[in-house]
């Protein structure tokens, strides 16, 4: 797959490259790149960070990095069974937990929640940080609600780090989920109150939670460019140009697409 001339390899983890050091140097160059154009597209493009997932396996299969970036993509896919393959392979590699989490979220993905929860409750979780703990008690949330455990789903996100008034990168979502958790177990007044806290402290918008809490409060948004369109269908009105060709209002100038850059991935469930 193609290779943008601006992608050097060089923008990866150094931790990542280190592994890379196993490879011949040309070839630790391919692989680089194809790992920098899947961290690029996986949240915009994920059926194409896909492809240069399987470029990369294919150079490296044996590098432990290589199996995660792929098992995302997969993931990111709603491969799951793939995904868990990969990570399964990156965990034996490298001998971390890291990837604990997302592995049982894939086990969701496949209709067992229930080995989801076992995950949550094995010794592998007491080992992952702060951040990795909070992931986990996402995943077994949401393997909670699979099941129709309104209520133990709850429970399962009432934590020290829900009731901490210390906004964390996890903070936003954590509040999210527990919003969403008591909206639908039909507790709208507090499901408000939560909604709020999640937009409070979602300074980079990773939830929509301004636009669930809109909904609570009966907020309708217009989308002023389709009412623009349809209102110009509807009279036809001729607009002249500098050139004086005439055209109807409903032609207009279009925005370039923004171009985004990612520099690395975090996995979010319920």
């Amino acid at each position: 797959m193609p290779i943008p001339e601006d992608v050097t390899g060089e923008e990866i983890d150094k931790d990542v490259r280190q592994e890379l050091q196993s490879l011949p140097k040309g070839l630790a160059d391919d692989v680089a790149k194809n790992l920098v154009m899947i961290a690029r597209l996986i949240d915009e493009d994920p059926e194409q960070a896909y492809g240069y997932a399987k470029v990369a396996l294919r150079l490296a299969s044996r590098v432990a990095a290589v199996r995660e970036a792929a098992g995302f993509a997969a993931y990111a896919n709603q491969k799951y069974g793939e995904a868990l393959a990969e990570f399964r392979a990156a965990r034996r590699m490298s001998g971390g937990v890291e990837l604990w989490p997302v592995m049982a979220d894939c086990e969701r993905g496949l209709g067992r929640p229930e080995k989801a929860l076992d995950m949550a409750g094995a010794p592998e979780t007491h080992k992952l940080d702060k951040a990795g703990q909070v992931e986990m008690r996402l995943v077994a949330a949401g393997a909670r609600r699979d099941m129709g455990q309104l209520d133990a789903a709850i429970v399962t996100l009432q934590s020290p780090e829900l009731a901490s008034n210390a906004v964390q990168p996890w903070t936003a979502r954590l509040r999210y989920a527990y919003a969403d958790a008591l909206l639908a177990a039909g507790r709208e007044d507090e499901a408000r109150e939560w909604f709020a806290k999640a937009v409070e402290s979602d300074k980079d918008g990773s939830t929509d939670a301004s636009d669930r809490l809109a909904e609570l409060d009966g907020v309708e948004f217009v989308d002023a460019l389709a009412a623009d369109a349809a209102d110009a269908a509807d009279d036809d009105v001729p607009v002249e140009r500098e050139d004086d060709e005439p055209r109807t209002s409903a032609d207009g100038d279009r925005d370039g697409a923004v171009d985004g850059v990612v520099d690395g991935r975090e996995r979010d469930e319920d």
